[in-house]
């Protein structure tokens, strides 16, 4: 990757095998972070600047994620040791789901940019088909799908700054989904897990943005 001596589309392609290997807001989401916190030349195919300042975002990202992983490993040793052999939902929610580990506060551009590319895989993906669950009336998938839209649409209208009421209609929305899924495997869960992955990114960039803002 920092071996200026070899072509530029070697070096990409290294990002992106990179970003294969650790990329904590998904793939994609994770490529739109980087590519928007390259600035001010964000193209990375043709940028070679650029293409080294993602990837030293990236690895900061993921040293803090080591370290929050050492961290993690040393207090559950403990308490093992004391006969806890499961740890809280708490201890591990945290480790699931999209997030960005950091030093410093993400970056409000590179979420907007994660959560905007999101966005438009979401509004292109099929609608599920209501055969799939004759359990589950098809306007209120639907309604939730329209929610989940203009929760996103609020966000990138408002870049990232959306008020508590509208955070708060996000949290419904995503506990909602999170309801519709099924255990196990379930035709309908192949839409609703990708309705969810991307609510659940929004959920963060939404609680992120608070926090910087506060």
């Amino acid at each position: 990757m920092r071996d200026e001596r070899l072509p530029l589309v070697r070096r990409h392609r290294a990002l992106r095998c990179a970003v294969g290997d650790y990329g904590p807001l998904g793939f994609n989401a994770t490529w739109a972070y980087l590519s928007a916190t390259a600035c001010p030349a964000p193209d990375l195919r043709r940028d070679a600047a650029a293409l080294s300042r993602a990837l030293g975002t990236l690895e900061e990202s993921r040293a803090a994620h080591l370290a929050e992983m050492a961290v993690f490993a040393a207090r559950r040793r403990v308490e093992k040791a004391a006969g806890r052999r499961t740890p809280r939902a708490s201890d591990t929610a945290t480790l699931r789901g999209p997030r960005w580990p950091s030093s410093t506060p993400p970056s409000r551009l590179g979420l907007i940019a994660a959560v905007a590319n999101r966005h438009s895989a979401f509004q292109r993906a099929p609608y599920p088909d209501e055969t799939l669950s004759p359990d589950i009336d098809v306007r209120r998938l639907s309604h939730l799908h329209a929610r989940l839209d203009d929760c996103a649409s609020s966000y990138l209208k408002t870049l990232g700054r959306l008020d508590r009421p509208a955070a708060a209609e996000l949290t419904d929305t995503v506990h909602s989904i999170r309801g519709l899924t099924r255990p196990g495997y379930s035709p309908l869960n192949m839409y609703l897990l990708p309705w969810l992955r991307f609510a659940n990114l929004l959920a963060y960039a939404t609680t992120t943005s608070l926090a910087i803002e506060h």
